[in-house]
């Protein structure tokens, strides 16, 4: 009999596990139940914004020390709330257990005070955290302006294809002393519910437990959406989803809600030709590229499909990316098992296009896509595979072309991240790639692998945008009555 998993409700504080509502997991990995969020509404929302005024009890140390404590109880070895959140995301998530366990044991890093502090500094400015910043003027030195950043009620609706975007919101919550409810995915309903439940266990009387709600339900669901998804209740939507839970969030906008939209991505590479400077050059370049490729199993948006070559279109550089292609599958599989792995649950409409390019004559090369191994597809010409958008499972399509003209170019508003080689290429492309669309540049082999701790996401800064930035301006009396008169007034005062 298949194990029924039980996903709490969780709200400032309380855990709720009663009267269970039946759901299936992604994958059909899992079935587990949570409590009827229907009918905990008038809870789940933070009816009186006043309430936050305890968050501002805190100083940042405060919080740093309390996020310090944190990190030393998310330990994966030891936390059986975050060992069951591992157990059933082996079930629903797309990674394998190797990089599973990775993202887990790497959970507490997040909440170390040095991290927490780097990321409120960088991310908005601890001063604008802490109180008033009085903002200098020359044009009008009679205005005296203070500016503070404010947490928001907010909803997130966060993806799961990687633990880390739990913990990522834990963190962004507390450092902007916010009042948040996840609404957790169901290929992870249980990290952010491991994660406030790990800190009822340690201070739950605290005002960071005490503004952390956890729930799930299903997306979509019009009887809590059109109720939770109101000014009154809540003031910024912060989604990671796709086009169409995106679009059906944006029914419930209206003034007083602010929606920050995480939305996926296809990111890329582009490759110049110092990559054939010589063999060891190449190997090297194979092994950076399998590692955007195939690191996180290529879940990621940040994970590259296709790569754009500098090799040439004609015979001898077609022959030379061959090579490319060849190396790069092999280097594939010699991945660390902590990074990758063959794809548990290889999507079998993506298998059936490479079993088609088997009939496709010279237009490609393939390495390996037999089973789920993953596969390297080099174009004999300089166009992409018209199925570009289901690369996945550890696929990617090298694509040759004669000039860097024509990568740039291929650059949207949907890309996100793109790996470069030589680093010099940066220095010669990145304002261009920046009109074009793209949103973060990386050395080649970064991409899924370097992670600043704090910088902009998808073109923005998200977390910024979760803060209310309230102004505060002060003149002195006699300007400001001096304005309330006429100008004959004035001069018979005078």
């Amino acid at each position: 009999m298949k194990k029924i998993w039980r996903v709490p409700l969780i709200i400032r504080g309380e855990v709720i596990d009663e009267g269970a509502v039946e759901f299936g997991g992604r994958r059909g990995g899992a079935v587990f139940t949570s409590p009827d969020v229907g009918k905990h509404l008038e809870q789940l929302a933070l009816d009186r914004p006043s309430r936050m005024a305890d968050l501002y009890s805190l100083s940042f140390d405060d919080i740093a020390e309390y996020l310090g404590r944190l990190s030393e109880r998310l330990n994966l070895a030891t936390n059986p709330h975050m060992q069951e959140a591992y157990e059933l995301s082996r079930l629903t998530s797309g990674l394998s257990d190797s990089i599973l366990r990775n993202h887990y044991e790497n959970i507490p890093y997040f909440f170390l005070p040095e991290v927490a502090r780097e990321s409120a500094e960088n991310f908005i400015g601890l001063d604008y955290l802490e109180g008033w910043v009085p903002q200098a003027s020359r044009v009008n030195p009679a205005l005296t302006v203070k500016v503070r950043a404010f947490g928001a009620r907010a909803v997130h609706v966060i993806a799961g294809n990687s633990p880390g975007v739990a913990a990522q919101t834990v963190l962004r919550n507390a450092i902007t002393r916010s009042d948040a409810i996840i609404k957790t995915p169901s290929n992870d309903p249980l990290t952010a519910a491991a994660m406030a439940r790990t800190m009822i266990e340690m201070a739950p009387d605290h005002p960071l437990t005490r503004h952390l709600s956890v729930a799930y339900w299903k997306g979509g669901d019009t009887k809590i959406e059109e109720i939770l998804y109101h000014p009154k209740r809540i003031e910024k939507i912060i989604a990671w989803g796709g086009f169409a839970s995106i679009s059906h969030i944006t029914r419930y906008l209206q003034p007083g809600i602010d929606l920050i939209t995480l939305d996926p991505k296809h990111s890329a590479t582009i490759i110049d030709s110092d990559a054939f400077a010589d063999e060891t050059t190449l190997r090297h370049v194979a092994r950076r590229l399998a590692l955007d490729v195939g690191a996180m199993n290529q879940e990621g948006c940040v994970c590259a499909r296709v790569v754009y070559v500098v090799s040439g279109t004609d015979a001898k550089g077609l022959e030379r990316l061959n090579n490319l292609g060849k190396l790069t599958f092999e280097a594939l599989q010699a991945l660390p098992s902590h990074l990758s792995t063959p794809h548990k649950a290889f999507d079998p409409e993506l298998k059936s296009e490479l079993d088609g390019l088997r009939f496709a004559g010279d237009e490609y090369k393939m390495f390996g896509g037999r089973n789920n191994e993953g596969a390297v597809i080099v174009s004999q010409s300089d166009a992409p595979v018209d199925f570009s958008r289901l690369l996945s499972g550890r696929v990617c399509n090298l694509v040759p072309i004669d000039a860097l003209d024509e990568a740039v170019l291929s650059v949207n508003s949907y890309t996100q991240t793109i790996g470069l080689f030589p680093e010099s290429l940066k220095d010669r492309l990145r304002d261009r790639l920046a009109y074009q669309g793209a949103q973060r540049l990386v050395s080649l082999g970064g991409a899924a692998t370097l992670f600043a701790t704090a910088a902009p996401q998808d073109g923005i800064e998200p977390v910024r945008r979760m803060c209310k930035w309230i102004v505060d301006e002060s003149a002195s009396a006699e300007l400001l009555e001096g304005l309330a008169l006429a100008p004959d007034a004035t001069a018979a005062a005078a």
